[in-house]
């Protein structure tokens, strides 16, 4: 019990305080884990892990290479985030941040997620300007993740 409560008390001393973490492990395209805590990006959704598009090439894994991409971004750098509550699921949400940049926009930017118009406008111009450069999935045949997963 002790334990428990010294890791809650560690983990809302994190989010209230905005501090930086170094220790993150990548989920997938749009959910971290700074320590204990896990943390759903919030305006966002990412291709689901096992979500393929089809490119030039042929199939791609798209949901994988979502996560590749934030993977490369966040090795050797440190963390913040800040705390947007919790969804219907009764997940963290947040926006997190590297040098100052949000992984969020720059994931919608670079094509490997989606605005969440459902939650949110804010990454809107990200993603319009992704769409035009036929960035990421932009340049791919692909299904938004919402879409996916209602079908699987």
């Amino acid at each position: 019990m002790k334990k428990f409560v010294l890791c809650l008390l560690s983990s809302l001393f994190l989010f209230s305080n905005n501090l930086f973490a170094s220790h993150v492990t990548v989920i997938d395209g749009d959910t971290i884990r700074l320590g204990d805590v896990k943390i759903r990006f919030s305006g966002i959704d990412a291709p689901e892990i096992n979500q393929t598009c089809v490119a030039s090439e042929g199939k791609v894994a798209c949901g994988k290479i979502s996560k590749d991409i934030l993977i490369a971004k966040v090795t050797n750098n440190k963390i913040s985030c800040s705390d947007e509550g919790k969804d219907v699921y009764g997940r963290i949400l947040g926006e997190c941040f590297v040098n100052g940049e949000s992984l969020s926009s720059y994931l919608v930017r670079e094509g490997f997620a989606f605005a969440y118009r459902k939650y949110s406008n804010k990454y809107i111009k990200d993603e319009e300007y992704a769409k035009f450069n036929n960035l990421g999935m932009w340049s791919m045949e692909f299904e938004y993740p919402w879409d996916y997963r209602s079908k699987n």
